[in-house]
């Protein structure tokens, strides 16, 4: 398997859990959106998508931007609103977002609003009871994965060198701690929070589920089959708890790595219900 990015992962594993282009009428070709059947219900699938003829320049390489965050709100609110008086569908994110589209374009006209509009949509149907879930077949990168997939009550990924997750890129991120790429890197085998790599992320008790042995980059029948019970486990295991987040400070490894984390959150809301 290459080790470079894969430009049209979110559009591959889309199709192949959809079998639909996803492409909706009155929606950027950016933002693919299809309700398929997950374990014998109707599920939302979303993916943002590269699409070199998008209108704003900085948001053509798979990055959210302005319509991509719009359109995530509007659609996952959708269903919201569809499932009001029935059973919640469950909401899957196919995460492979390079960051929030950076750009004079996007500033002016409130990217952090469109952005914070797609977060509070997926946080707003997580707790209204669906089940929401992030699969990350490549990067989830900045704002992006914010925007698209860190609001899920469970995030899985697929194991590979590609798989990342960060607050920015690297090149980025060394231009701000006046590193190079190389003394990031170094610091990332030290500390967790540093590094890109996914089996980092999960040290950090973040990761419901890392699914081995698939090929990401061109999934056989095999491999879909076998996401598709993952992704089926996590709303199982969804709807045996409660909506919040909680399961994210719960897991071993976030009891090692991120003990002192969890200590000052004791410590808070120990102060805030004396008060």
């Amino acid at each position: 398997m290459s080790t470079q990015q894969c430009p049209e992962r979110g559009r591959i594993w889309f199709e192949a859990l959809t079998g639909s282009d996803g492409v909706v009428e009155c929606t950027p070709r950016s933002v693919r959106v299809a309700d398929a059947a997950l374990g014998g219900e109707q599920t939302r699938f979303i993916a943002v998508v590269p699409d070199t003829h998008n209108r704003f320049p900085r948001a053509r390489q798979g990055e959210v931007g302005l319509d991509e965050a719009c359109a995530l709100a509007v659609h996952v609110r959708r269903a919201i609103s569809a499932d009001r008086h029935r059973a919640r569908r469950p909401i899957v994110a196919i995460v492979d977002v390079a960051s929030q589209a950076y750009g004079s374009c996007e500033e002016l006209l409130g990217i952090h609003l469109a952005c914070a509009a797609a977060a509070d949509a997926y946080a707003s149907a997580r707790l209204a009871g669906h089940p929401v879930i992030a699969l990350l077949v490549g990067k989830a990168m900045s704002g992006a994965f914010l925007a698209h997939g860190y609001q899920a009550n469970r995030i899985l990924a697929l194991d590979g060198p590609e798989v990342m997750v960060h607050a920015m890129g690297k090149q980025a991120a060394a231009r701000v701690t006046r590193r190079s790429v190389a003394e990031l890197e170094g610091l990332g085998e030290k500390i967790a929070p540093m590094a890109y790599d996914i089996h980092s992320y999960a040290r950090l008790g973040l990761l419901h589920k890392l699914i081995e042995g698939v090929n990401a980059e061109a999934p056989g029948q095999a491999d879909v089959e076998r996401v598709r019970a993952e992704l089926l486990a996590a709303v199982v295991d969804v709807r045996a708890s409660t909506p919040d987040l909680a399961s994210r400070l719960a897991s071993p490894a976030a009891r090692q790595t991120r003990a002192a984390s969890i200590e000052v959150r004791r410590r808070l809301a120990e102060q805030w219900d004396a008060a």
